[in-house]
């Protein structure tokens, strides 16, 4: 089976221009993504952040599927603790109506935020102490089709609006314990190898693939996917001086602070310490950047030592120009079938 490619978006916030900004270029971008033939675009949920401007991934969602014609639409993720599982199943059976079959709903059990702002969003599910991801993820999955067991307190409700395809629900995670919920529920499942770099992908793939039970009845078999940090551009120079606003911005995130990503120029007057000097080569060398052959062989080998069927791809880039030459680049690598029609 050939490699789905799919794009994930963060609505990245760039210096020198605003949030709006960003949700914008994020419906172009899908559109161009739509015409290009990507398989699918998700959407990020994050909070309190001068980074990224992706706080409703339900609201984008509605908005791109309402824009498109073919590629599927979805979360990654909805960070359910946040949230009551009967309102989501009712947001997305809403987008199924919008787009019917195009949907998936991306389930996270990250805060998206920080400890303060997660108690804002939801100062009860804050407060407790058990973890109740599993439970609300059944519990969702039973709104969305499955039903929930007779003997649930809340098995007469029903969500509406009740439309006759449903999304695709996907566990979305960073370590082993989204790939054992996936496998265990027998859910597709996506690892953020752009979060850890790629630590801990091999693992929680192999956990996943190992203990995915298809006796639950919702795939036949497992369906893993790597979401990626990835850049091309004509050159390997150009490449290279594009990804040094992400080099600067990683040397932020890595203290714990969230700011606009800055542009190349930013990045060249950044007055980086020795360390901070090999740190950022550190980053550029283990990079998928390049032309688009060298980050096509890059995500297609990638994919292949980890037994992946498909390659979500994350490109923040200060030029909105330069991200929508990156996607279109890397969709003629791969001969996407709608490359052309879009170029």
């Amino acid at each position: 089976m050939a490699l789905a490619l799919s794009i994930l978006d963060q609505s990245t916030i760039t210096s020198g221009r605003g949030a709006d900004a960003a949700i914008r270029e994020t419906l172009a971008l899908a559109q161009l993504a739509d015409r290009l033939g990507y398989a699918r675009y998700w959407l990020a949920e994050h909070h309190n952040s001068q980074s990224h401007a992706g706080s409703a991934p339900e609201i984008l969602i509605a908005a791109i599927a309402a824009t498109t014609e073919r590629i599927r639409v979805g979360s990654a993720g909805v960070m359910l603790p946040h949230y009551s599982p009967l309102k989501v199943a009712e947001q997305f059976r809403v987008l199924e109506a919008i787009a019917p079959g195009r949907i998936d709903l991306g389930l996270g059990r990250a805060p998206g935020s920080d400890g303060r702002t997660a108690y804002a969003l939801n100062p009860a599910a804050a407060r407790m102490t058990e973890d109740r991801f599993p439970a609300q993820v059944q519990e969702l999955l039973g709104w969305l089709g499955d039903g929930l067991p007779v003997d649930h307190p809340f098995a007469a409700i029903r969500a509406q609006p009740e439309v006759p395809t449903r999304p695709e629900p996907w566990l979305l995670g960073s370590s082993d314990y989204g790939a054992q919920l996936a496998a265990w529920l027998g859910l597709p499942y996506c690892f953020a190898h752009f979060i850890t770099d790629g630590a801990g992908a091999e693992e929680a793939i192999a956990t996943y693939q190992a203990r995915f039970r298809a006796e639950a009845g919702r795939i036949p078999a497992p369906h893993a996917a790597l979401a990626v940090f990835a850049l091309c551009a004509p050159t390997e120079a150009e490449a290279a001086r594009l990804f040094s606003s992400r080099a600067v911005w990683r040397l932020s995130r890595d203290r714990g602070i969230y700011p606009p990503l800055p542009s190349p120029e930013e990045a060249a007057a950044y007055p980086a310490s020795e360390a901070e000097r090999a740190r950022m080569e550190r980053m550029r060398q283990a990079a998928l950047i390049g032309t688009p052959a060298q980050v096509a062989e890059k995500l297609t080998a990638l994919a292949e030592r980890l037994g992946v069927q498909e390659i979500a791809v994350l490109t923040p880039v200060h030029d909105p120009a330069a991200r929508r030459q990156s996607v279109a680049l890397l969709a003629g690598a791969f001969g996407l079938d709608g490359q052309r029609d879009a170029a």
